[in-house]
């Protein structure tokens, strides 16, 4: 199983908003970076990802699940870009913000870190442990 980072403006689509999908969740759409594209065509159902708050807050809050791979995202006129859905899992039990995670040499090589622009990112193993762990839960 892998994981993943999505970032989102809580003004556009917020933790709060991912929850109350529920369980048939939401798709995430809008993603215009090829980088980013490739990352979602290696998602499989059942991989996790950490939600993110960018701009405001700018700190990890809930974990979600993929619950349906690529497929290609209708709001692209080009075709070219895709989407996936994801559901809501759980909250961290504190939200780690971005300065934490500056503030970890552990975390150092996190593509949060180095692709900071990036709105869907790899996470490895080792990352999604410790996060986990600075958020209050077991990995």
């Amino acid at each position: 199983m892998a994981h993943w980072l999505y970032k989102s403006e809580p003004f556009k689509w917020s933790w709060e908003m991912q929850v109350k999908a529920g369980a048939k969740g939401t798709h995430w759409d809008g993603v215009r970076n090829h980088l980013a594209k490739q990352q979602m065509l290696a998602m499989k159902i059942g991989d996790t990802g950490f939600f993110y708050h960018s701009n405001e807050g700018k700190e990890i809050v809930g974990i979600v699940e993929v619950i349906k791979e690529a497929y290609p995202d209708p709001s692209d006129p080009t075709g070219k870009f895709v989407m996936v859905d994801i559901k809501a899992v759980k909250p961290l039990k504190t939200p780690v913000t971005l300065a934490a995670v500056k503030a970890e040499p552990r975390l150092s090589e996190m593509a949060l870190m180095k692709f900071s622009r990036l709105s869907v990112q790899p996470v490895t193993d080792e990352e999604w442990a410790l996060v986990c762990a600075m958020g209050g839960l077991k990995a």
